[in-house]
């Protein structure tokens, strides 16, 4: 029964893919397919007015010693000068947003304790930090856990004005220095 469900979940897993062909991005040069990066497919995932995916990649961990991903996007119009806007002057902002769970916990059923629904306390920390590249802005944001500081999270982002576009190159991976490098070679791919 189990070989069956795989079996079937794998030919849907491969006609939903069979059917994104067409959809994929322009992929990252110096992420490339023989270095375990694997492009996404971007033309149906964005439904934003002004915003534009160019590229998103991913090296799997089966690939890659370190998990990882890299976006090239850009946007025009009003919401790039919000996110420029946003980018450059309140990364204060931008960390907290970070910071925040994805998603509000759920109240148990039936139960009103108010402690239950009182924000909890962090249980990661999380900081911001401008620097240069290549000419262009850039910010890394770091997330580590308070109760096991060797893990974390590091996202890079390197952003400017191309002929009147906000481009953006975004590398998440689980260190900062490895995140720059993939902004980096993701914002050259530009």
């Amino acid at each position: 029964m189990r070989s069956r469900f795989r079996l079937a979940a794998l030919l849907v897993g491969l006609c939903l893919l069979a059917a994104c062909t067409n959809q994929f991005g322009a992929g990252i040069t110096e992420l490339a397919a023989d270095r375990g990066w694997q492009p996404l497919p971007i033309a149906d995932w964005v439904v934003n007015d002004g915003l534009e995916p160019r590229s998103i990649v991913y090296c799997p961990r089966e690939s890659c010693a370190h998990q990882a991903m890299a976006a090239l996007i850009s946007l025009e119009g009003k919401r790039a000068d919000e996110m420029e806007r946003a980018l450059a002057t309140d990364p204060a902002r931008l960390a907290r947003e970070f910071a925040k769970p994805s998603t509000p916990p759920k109240p148990e059923k039936g139960k009103t304790n108010p402690k239950s629904t009182a924000p909890k306390a962090p249980k990661s920390t999380t900081s911001v930090s401008r620097y240069d590249e290549s000419g262009a802005s850039a910010l890394l944001v770091e997330i580590r856990a308070k109760d096991s500081p060797s893990r974390g999270a590091a996202t890079a982002i390197v952003y400017g004005r191309d002929a009147g576009k906000l481009t953006l190159a975004i590398a998440i991976t689980d260190d900062a220095e490895r995140a720059r490098t993939y902004a980096r070679s993701t914002w050259r791919s530009r």
